[in-house]
């Protein structure tokens, strides 16, 4: 794979699954437009595939949604930069109608009972603010705008902006009436999400902040909001949580967190129960499935019913499977819930309808395909990806030296060898190296490196004790797993332990600064992008950095420069490239600014490479073309340095 071949790479978004209706989104880059072009597709169940809307020039098309009576079809479509607006077209074909005119676009589709209504959040601007007109009906340009008043500590967030001034609210409308104006059925007091009607259609349930808005952190409950309009009402209160909503019948199904301790950062999201209570009273709580080894994965979609079990998305060691929960589970641990599909693969959507399950699975030589679980395959969007020769996965074990057991891979590029390697560190921490193909580690190989992807302490889909170790102990235990696992594929014959390199981005950076200073002899050079490299700015500039540093680092200043790579940057002396977007707000461009001064000033060979325009995801979200131009940066930093 080459780097532009990275418009190959199709990723199925939402499924909708009515009777024998399915239809799926489906993204790509595209480097003519430097856009992302999308459309909705249907695919038969005799094989058949056809597109449901044009993927046009310039357009994008997701999020699909079937009306409960099967007659219609809701969807989102951005035209060049606008933003998405809501459309609906008969679900027999023909041309979407335009429902929303928003300044910031609309939020998916949700259908009420009656098949006619729609709900959905958007984000509604202060009038003055993004290009909407002021009290006086003038508009102003962003750099004259008022001053923000920010009384709350989750006041931005990467890859979105400022919140306050926009704040998600909640909409229904009449999708057969046409287009009409929209006005919201929530206040700017805080964010709502993840919207579902009540049987009777007279209610949407949200997700919103603990006390609508009023306490400052991370908790959020569920609350009823009369379609008709009305004050919210609670429904639900977490001990942390709650997303991803889903009502079937009188139960309501979510996926959520809980906050048993003090440092409520990683913790396994679990499956949560609540009958629906009478209006004015509030829920009691179950949780189905165990914390300790059941980890959902609300990105894959919300729970869905079938029969008497719900099916999850859940995260296990590097893949992520299709599992069901029976509706009667008690805290039931990952070896009690029901495999129906994902094995060594990841599922990242899914639907079901009647018997059928459709899901959208990644495996390592596919981005993602429909498969008819129980059937077969339904799509072979990768196609074109694997005739231009996809790398295998080979999976790698290790032992760390306290004799904890390590999990990864190795992608090896072509020929006999020895092929120099890279140790490729993920972010997050709390996150993983799967069984999906990643085009980076593609990209790679296919230049001739063979590349390490590890899964070490800290990551996710081991279990909640997995993850949690290395709280307060960054660069310890974890920086052991990575070079256990690099040790054990450098036994190979086919690698050249002499020609090592060390990348990573986000917390990957962060190691690679950190294993930089304290084990460089092991490696010829190393590139970091989107790092944390100092802990103590970054609490306060990074949009998450107020909660984030407390539950891996702590508040004591010493500890916070003892744990940051740039207080070690002195003791780096390999080729180190310093790479950062100019408006990530997850970590604040300060990072890279500050530790390329400091690697200059102590005489490493050093360069600083800066992405405008981008956030923190640009190397999965980013301008088509700046994804592109990363990876011929890197790969022109690796052929100067292996």
């Amino acid at each position: 794979m080459r780097p532009s071949d990275i418009e190959l790479l199709a990723v199925p978004g939402r499924l909708a699954l009515r009777g024998e209706l399915l239809l799926a989104a489906v993204s790509r880059p595209c480097l003519d437009t430097d856009r992302y072009t999308g459309a909705v597709r249907r695919i038969g169940f005799d094989g058949t595939e056809r597109a449901w809307t044009r993927g046009a020039r310039g357009r994008h098309d997701s999020a699909p949604s079937i009306s409960p009576d099967g007659r219609w079809v809701a969807f989102l479509r951005r035209v060049e930069g606008d933003p998405a607006q809501l459309h609906v077209m008969p679900s027999d074909g023909g041309e979407g109608e335009r429902l929303t005119d928003l300044p910031l676009g609309a939020g998916e589709p949700v259908w009420a009972p009656d098949s006619r209504r729609i709900a959905f959040t958007a984000r509604v601007p202060e009038p003055g603010r993004y290009g909407t007109a002021d009290s006086s009906g003038g508009t102003v340009t962003a750099d004259a705008e008022p001053p923000r008043r920010i009384t709350r500590l989750d006041y931005r967030l990467d890859d979105v902006g400022f919140l306050a001034d926009r704040r998600l609210r909640l909409f229904v409308v009449d999708a057969l009436g046409g287009p009409v104006p929209a006005e919201p059925l929530t206040d700017g007091g805080t964010d709502v999400e993840h919207p579902v009607w009540t049987p009777d259609g007279e209610r949407v349930l949200v997700v919103a902040r603990r006390d609508w808005g009023g306490e400052d952190g991370d908790q959020c409950d569920v609350y009823a909001i009369p379609a008709a309009g009305g004050a919210p009402e609670l429904v639900v209160r977490m001990r942390g949580y709650a997303e991803r909503l889903c009502l079937d019948g009188g139960t309501l199904f979510f996926y959520g967190t809980e906050f048993p301790g003090p440092e409520p950062e990683i913790r396994n999201v679990g499956l949560f129960a609540a009958a629906l209570p009478e209006p004015g009273s509030v829920a009691g709580l179950r949780r189905l499935t165990d914390a300790e080894t059941v980890d959902c994965d609300p990105a894959a979609g919300p729970p869905v019913p079938f029969g008497d079990e719900l099916l999850v998305a859940v995260r296990t060691r590097g893949a992520v499977e299709l599992r069901a929960v029976p509706r009667t589970a008690d805290g039931t641990g990952l070896a009690g819930l029901r495999l129906v599909g994902g094995e060594r693969a990841r599922v990242t959507a899914f639907a079901a309808d009647g018997d059928r399950i459709v899901a959208a699975i990644a495996t390592p030589d596919s981005r993602g395909d429909l498969v008819l679980l129980g059937s077969g395959p339904l799509t072979d969007w990768s196609k074109p990806l694997r005739d231009k020769g996809i790398h295998p996965l080979v999976e790698l074990s290790a032992t760390a030296a306290d004799g904890y057991p390590v999990h990864g891979w190795l992608v090896l590029p072509d020929g006999d060898g020895p092929h120099p390697a890279l140790l490729v560190v993920h972010g997050g921490p709390f996150a993983d190296y799967g069984w999906g193909l990643f085009d980076e580690a593609q990209v790679y190989a296919s230049a001739g490196y063979a590349v390490v992807l590890a899964n070490p302490r800290g990551s996710a889909g081991y279990g909640e004790s997995h993850g949690r170790a290395i709280l307060h102990a960054l660069g310890t235990v974890d920086a052991d797993d990575l070079l256990a696992l690099l040790d054990a594929a450098l036994e190979r014959p086919d690698l050249d332990r002499d020609r090592t390199g060390l990348m990573g981005g986000s917390y990957g950076g962060f190691m690679t600064g950190w294993l930089a200073a304290h084990h460089g002899e092991r490696f010829r050079a190393a590139w970091s992008e989107r790092a944390v490299n100092a802990w103590d700015s970054f609490t306060g500039s990074s949009d998450i950095g107020w909660k984030f540093s407390h539950c891996y680092v702590g508040d004591d200043p010493a500890e916070q420069r003892a744990r940051s790579p740039l207080t070690h940057a002195h003791r780096i002396g390999i080729p180190f490239a310093v790479v950062h977007s100019e408006l990530d707000w997850r970590c604040p461009v300060e990072q890279a600014q500050r530790m390329f001064v400091a690697l200059k000033r102590a005489g490493t060979e050093t360069e600083l490479l800066l992405f405008p325009g981008e956030g923190h995801e640009l190397s999965r979200s980013g301008r088509p073309r700046h994804r592109v131009r990363r990876f011929e940066a890197v790969l022109a930093w690796w052929a100067r340095h292996l």
